[in-house]
């Protein structure tokens, strides 16, 4: 499908179209976030972000390439532009928001940080974690919420600190710390993957810090900056009023409610705004479905990290998804 778009689109969205690809930068291996299977397709919460704008501006949500960044490489790979979105479990901060080139768009997941021990250590609070060992990795936002919760609660923990995820991980397995921080998602995921039995560990329940994660652009451009922040509120919107994969186009037919129109391109053209078409959203929406979708079929409870709604639920709903409306 073509792609009509007016003189003001943008020079990364001239780039993309030139090159026939989005180019997105991805967690190196996050089960539900980004992680590919043995024949390299890609999939997750992240990666589904990715397809929903390629979908968007290129009319297809498999033209992407996947550009996997461990934590140190991810910043400097979208400053550098090496990748167009930088779609990779990354908290926004003041100081990454203020100081790194870099806009923040839209939370696409609301985390917190947690920590992780072996069942049979009986633990049931971070706070018994006294002088405990806790492996970290570097280059985080959580380095820096370990050291500053163990300051404030004079717990002497003791950070065991890898550059790279596998080495935290394996570090973790082997009973080198007594703990293992980071996101409470990411918990999960590893748990899942690694552990010879998830039941060995637990997750405890104390989040020590607000971790809202979501895609991130370069500044100077902001024709792409704005896509993308919409490709997100559109997807939450979506859910909002019901639109669905398997609807969507019943909806464009059929519906008569304003926003649904606005939502479907059956009524306003929101996409000429964007210096996209007025079917910008169907085509990421019939790409990877509205946002509970996403998150149902990356993370939800019927997935093996059994991650609950909670603050990711729709506000209507006692979440804090709350998007933009799309107007």
């Amino acid at each position: 499908m073509a792609v009509m778009a007016p003189a003001h689109a943008g020079k990364t969205l001239d780039a993309i179209k030139a090159r026939g690809q989005v180019i997105c930068g991805v967690n190196v291996g996050l089960a539900g976030f980004s992680a590919a299977d043995s024949n390299g397709n890609w999939s997750g919460l992240d990666v589904d972000t990715c397809k929903a704008i390629a979908a968007a501006t290129l009319g297809d949500a498999s033209k992407v390439k996947w550009v996997p960044l461990n934590a140190q490489q991810r910043f400097t790979a979208l400053q550098s532009g090496e990748v167009d979105v930088l779609a990779r479990n990354t908290t926004f901060t003041l100081t990454r928001d203020a100081s790194l080139g870099l806009n923040q768009t839209a939370v696409t997941y609301y985390d917190g940080q947690g920590f992780m021990v072996p069942t049979k250590s009986k633990v049931r609070s971070a706070k018994q974690l006294k002088n405990a060992t806790v492996c970290v990795q570097s280059g985080t936002t959580t380095e820096k919420n370990l050291t500053d919760f163990s300051k404030a609660n004079n717990l002497g923990m003791k950070p065991v600190v890898f550059e790279k995820q596998e080495a935290v991980n394996a570090a973790y397995f082997s009973g080198r710390c007594q703990a293992y921080t980071t996101d409470a998602s990411g918990l999960a995921s590893v748990r899942n993957k690694e552990a010879k039995n998830p039941a060995d560990h637990v997750i405890l329940p104390d989040l020590i810090s607000k971790e809202p994660l979501g895609p991130m652009v370069r500044r100077g451009d902001d024709e792409w900056f704005a896509i993308v922040k919409w490709v997100v509120y559109g997807l939450i919107e979506a859910e909002e009023y019901g639109v669905t994969q398997a609807n969507v186009d019943a909806m464009v037919k059929d519906s008569k409610d304003p926003v649904v129109m606005r939502l479907t391109g059956s009524g306003e053209d929101t996409g000429k705004l964007l210096g996209l078409d007025k079917e910008w959203l169907v085509r990421a929406i019939k790409a990877v479905g509205n946002y509970g979708e996403i998150f149902e079929r990356n993370v939800g409870p019927k997935t093996p990290l059994a991650l609950p709604r909670g603050a990711n639920n729709l506000w209507t709903k006692g979440g804090q998804m709350y998007a933009f409306p799309v107007r």
